[in-house]
């Protein structure tokens, strides 16, 4: 697909700069290059910016190392890499700050819309949820994001060795655990995820998981399971969810996913029939949906669904698939 990478996450040109993690003396100078800058995260939502009071975070909002923030922190902190101009770029989690009047509820909720300001930083800068706030950023300022959060979900996850059970140390700038009492290395979890394009003629088959927003419909998806291919993962989950067969499998595109650490992989399939019957288990509905039911949907006319979610893989295979650029 000419346009794979164009999808939200898709890459904004990160120099990861691997041969640096384990150079200490490297990482240290680093570190204290003036052009050094850090990006904070609260459980993970990156620190962001907006241009005045009530505006919808625009872009990410960098510290320099020497802030308290910061520097408290640098033994914890994550090198990303080196972005285009050679900046380096690192990641600090600052989840031990408690902010006053947190409203938990909204944290939890499906859309978090709540934003976390913290008393060190300016009144513009803002603890935003990722998805919220993705389709506002550049490709390299997603990359960064979602690498940042990627990453610490996974230290967070696997703080104590899968071998032994001791407690694990960071390792590699981030990028490595390893147990210091039977010397065990882990690496960085990726869970890989199928989200499928499946059409009938004219057709795309949508679902919908309990819970989700009322109207909200999208691509069928799924882990892949051990010992699979992405193929057979696209036509066992479509099964087991609608009953529906599919034939041929394509690849399409992927997209970083880190909610928590997928990395959702696109695909288009040619369902053999159109009769569906759900799994409750698994959904709650699913339905065919014509190009021409489609096009209301994105212009916001269709009685019952919704848009995709704007930024994600589904909406940015289906706009491909309605403007017939998915070659």
């Amino acid at each position: 697909m000419k346009r794979a990478e164009q999808v939200t996450f898709g890459g904004g040109g990160l120099e990861r700069a691997a041969h640096l993690r384990t150079d200490t003396a490297a990482l240290e100078a680093a570190w204290n290059s003036s052009e050094a800058q850090v990006l904070l995260m609260w459980r993970g939502k990156p620190l962001t910016r907006r241009a005045a009071e009530g505006d919808l975070p625009c872009g990410l909002a960098w510290t320099p190392p020497s802030h308290p923030l910061a520097a408290d922190r640098k033994g914890d902190a994550i090198y990303l890499g080196q972005a285009p101009g050679g900046t380096h770029c690192f990641a600090c989690d600052i989840s031990d700050w408690q902010p006053q009047d947190l409203d938990q509820d909204a944290l939890n909720s499906f859309a978090d819309a709540s934003e976390q300001q913290h008393p060190e930083l300016p009144d513009t800068h803002v603890f935003a949820e990722l998805r919220r706030i993705m389709t506002r950023l550049t490709p390299l300022e997603a990359e960064l994001a979602t690498t940042a959060k990627a990453l610490l979900a996974w230290h967070r996850s696997h703080r104590f060795c899968a071998c032994c059970g001791a407690p694990s140390d960071m390792a590699q700038a981030g990028w490595q655990r390893v147990c210091p009492s039977c010397k065990a290395p882990h690496f960085p979890r990726t869970d890989p995820v199928v989200i499928m394009l499946i059409t009938h003629g004219d057709s795309v088959l949508m679902g919908r998981s309990p819970g989700w927003p009322e109207g909200m419909y999208s691509l069928l998806a799924g882990f892949v399971e051990p010992g699979e291919t992405l193929e057979a993962a696209v036509r066992r989950e479509v099964l087991e969810e609608t009953g529906v067969r599919v034939g041929p499998v394509s690849y399409l595109s992927s997209q970083p996913w880190a909610f928590p650490m997928s990395l959702m992989f696109g695909c288009a399939g040619e369902a053999l029939s159109r009769e569906i019957t759900i799994d409750p288990e698994e959904i709650e509905d699913a339905m065919w949906i014509s190009r021409q039911e489609m096009m209301t949907v994105f212009a916001g006319e269709h009685p019952v669904l919704k848009p995709a979610r704007k930024g994600a893989i589904a909406q940015f295979l289906i706009k491909n698939w309605l403007a017939d650029t998915l070659d």
